[in-house]
C-alpha cells in the first residue's frame, strides 16, 4: 500500500466545475460521466484543440454541471447551474450563447480528453507545490480525477509511479506519464484571478509537469478511503 484515495473528482463539462464524489465506476473511458461534454469555439473546429477553456474564460469555474440521474452517468440528463443560479441543459442554446458568440455544444461518449482519461495528483505534491509558491493552494486548480494520500512524506512521489499499475479500489491504472501544465493553472477557481507564478514555478521547478495521467487497465468501483496499492513497479 502507497497511498489512499481521498479524494475523487468528475467533471460532466470539459473545463467547467467538478462534482466531488464519494465513490464512482472506472471505465475504459475513464470515470463514468467525466468529460463527456465540451463546448467548441467558433471558427476552430477542424483544429487540433477547438475546446473552450478556463484559458479563455476563468469564469467556466463558475458553471456548475451535475447529473439528473447520477446512477446512470453516461446516459443522465446534465444540467448546468449558472453564476447567478440559472438551471439550463447543457445542450441548451441558450448556455451556448452565454458562453460566446457562435460557441456550441458536442458530446463525446469516449470522452474529451486532453491526453488520457484518468488524472491522479497526490496531496503530497499539492502541499508540495504550496510551500514553492509560498501560499496553500486549491486542488480545484489542477482538476485531477483521484486525489490521493501517500502512506509517508514523500513529495511528488507520484513521479515514480510512471510505468507501474496502481489498484486503486476494484479498478487497476496503468501510470502512463507526468501531466504537462498549462495557464489554466494559474487560474484561481474561486475568485477566478490569474496568478503567473504557478506556472512559472512548476516550469522552473518542475519541468511544468505536476501529477500523472493515466490508463484503465481493469474496470472497477473506486471509492474514497479506497487504499491504492502498487502493483506493478515502473521498470528501472
Amino acid at each position: 500500500m502507497i497511498a489512499r484515495v481521498v479524494g475523487l473528482f468528475r467533471y460532466p463539462v470539459k473545463s467547467m466545475a467538478a462534482e466531488p464524489l464519494e465513490a464512482a465506476d472506472v471505465h475504459w473511458h475513464g470515470l463514468a460521466g467525466d468529460r463527456r461534454w465540451a463546448f467548441v469555439r467558433p471558427g476552430l473546429e477542424r483544429s487540433d484543440f477547438p475546446w473552450l477553456t478556463i484559458r479563455e474564460r476563468p469564469d467556466m469555474h463558475h458553471f456548475r454541471p451535475s447529473l439528473l440521474d447520477p446512477s446512470r452517468p453516461d446516459d443522465s440528463r446534465t444540467v448546468v447551474r449558472a453564476p447567478g443560479g440559472e438551471e439550463l441543459d447543457v445542450a441548451d442554446p441558450a448556455l451556448a450563447a452565454r458562453l460566446g458568440d457562435g460557441v456550441r455544444v458536442i458530446k463525446q461518449n469516449r470522452g474529451v480528453f486532453d491526453t488520457a482519461p484518468l488524472s491522479l495528483l497526490s496531496t503530497g505534491s499539492l502541499a508540495g507545490l504550496g510551500a514553492l509558491v509560498g501560499s496553500e493552494l486549491d486542488v480545484r486548480r489542477f482538476r485531477p480525477n483521484v486525489l490521493v494520500e501517500p502512506v509517508d512524506d514523500t513529495v511528488f512521489a507520484e513521479d515514480d509511479w510512471v510505468g507501474a499499475v496502481l489498484r486503486i479500489g476494484q479498478a487497476r491504472m496503468r501510470v502512463d506519464r507526468r501531466d504537462s501544465r498549462c495557464v489554466m493553472v494559474n487560474v484561481d477557481p474561486e475568485t477566478t484571478e490569474r496568478d503567473p507564478s504557478i506556472l512559472k514555478t512548476l516550469g522552473r521547478e518542475r519541468d511544468a509537469c505536476f501529477g500523472v495521467y493515466g490508463t484503465t487497465v481493469q474496470p472497477g468501483r473506486v471509492a474514497v478511503g479506497d487504499p491504492v496499492l502498487l502493483e506493478a513497479a515502473a521498470a528501472v
